[in-house]
């Protein structure tokens, strides 16, 4: 009775957060949280985070090193490091075979292993990697590895998935893609690293992309290929994207919606002409001045935050930007924490300046 219960509730609470979900809302997540357990003290990488993306949209996610982003994506697709382990939220995925709004699944009650979360995992639901260096395997080929994901997650032959892998490969700039598939990763270099990874990610037209710094290691006239190739696969297939990036030319250029991150937390949300026309909080502010200009004298002093990210172990009281913040207000930021709230029409904010209090 007991099994019957929880599992009665538990349906309960995925049909809710379905109808919740909007008729295009690819994933929806709510109230993620990935902590480490380690020697030293928990390290509460991921605290909170909310978001939604829809079909055909990209949504770009922004901040320093550290902020939480990556592990953001690591944990929606359940592969977060140990001692990392999400202890909350709920990860709502609306998948292919879906007909209606009432069959989102959230990927948190499938396990990390469970044969449901692989057979999403890499393909409706692929990851650019940030570390192209480091995720392929040394003892496979390349051909061997690309075509072991379409052979999982496609009814293709053998030549069928030897022929896509090979037009995957041309697609993203690879020179000779026939002769590279016999090859081992460390004949490529590291852009090529970069972009085979990004050929792997796409071969199986996934239904949502997320990509982690995907083209930081490309050169700039590669770097606008591949984002032009994934505006067209976005279009072609209404491809959701989840764009992690610090760089914010990038995402001004292929972003929908824009949501920064600092400490784990969502600072601030919205559309991206109004992040770019109307920064609303204090970090996102600095984000943008700090940004170099064609405009800028001559050796003058490029613009930067003041301060660093503090060490997650040792979180400031109150709100976790205040010690780097221009706009702190004693007694108020240093002492209450902030939440993510309606600042305008279009933009969330989570800031004291906004407070009606």
């Amino acid at each position: 009775m007991e099994i019957d219960a929880m599992t009665t509730e538990t349906v309960t609470q995925e049909t809710t957060m379905s109808q919740e979900m909007g008729t295009d809302t690819v994933l929806s997540v709510r109230d993620l949280q990935t902590h480490f357990f380690t020697d030293e003290g928990v390290v509460k990488a991921v605290d909170g985070v909310d978001f939604d993306l829809n079909s055909g949209k990209t949504l770009g996610i922004v901040g320093e090193s550290g902020c939480g982003k990556s592990i953001t994506a690591k944990s929606i697709l359940q592969i977060v490091e140990r001692p990392g382990r999400i202890i909350g939220g709920e990860i709502h995925y609306r998948p292919r075979s879906s007909r209606n709004g009432d069959d989102a699944i959230d990927l948190l009650n499938l396990g990390e292993n469970s044969s449901e979360l692989r057979s999403i995992r890499g393909g409706e639901i692929s990851m650019i990697f940030q570390e192209p260096m480091t995720s392929f395997s040394s003892l496979h080929t390349f051909g061997n590895q690309i075509t072991e994901s379409l052979r999982l997650h496609t009814d293709l032959d053998k030549k069928e998935r030897f022929d896509v892998a090979t037009d995957w490969l041309d697609r993203v700039g690879i020179p000779n893609p026939t002769q590279r598939m016999s090859e081992y990763p460390y004949r490529f270099s590291g852009g090529q690293l970069q972009r085979a990874m990004i050929a792997m990610a796409l071969c199986t037209n996934p239904k949502l992309l997320i990509a982690d710094e995907p083209t930081t290691a490309l050169d700039v006239t590669t770097q606008a290929q591949i984002l032009d190739l994934l505006q067209q696969l976005q279009e072609d297939n209404d491809m959701a994207i989840l764009f992690i990036t610090h760089d914010l030319g990038v995402i001004a250029e292929i972003a929908d919606d824009v949501t920064v991150m600092y400490l784990g937390k969502v600072v601030e949300s919205g559309p991206v002409m109004s992040f770019f026309d109307q920064p609303r909080h204090p970090y996102s502010r600095a984000l943008q001045t700090s940004i170099p200009s064609m405009y800028t004298a001559s050796r003058a002093r490029l613009p930067s935050i003041t301060g660093s990210i503090p060490h997650p172990q040792n979180r400031p009281s109150g709100c976790g930007f205040h010690p780097r913040c221009d706009s702190f207000m004693e007694g108020v930021c240093d002492v209450n924490e902030p939440i993510l709230q309606k600042v305008s029409n279009d933009q969330d904010a989570s800031c004291f300046l906004y407070s009606e209090n």
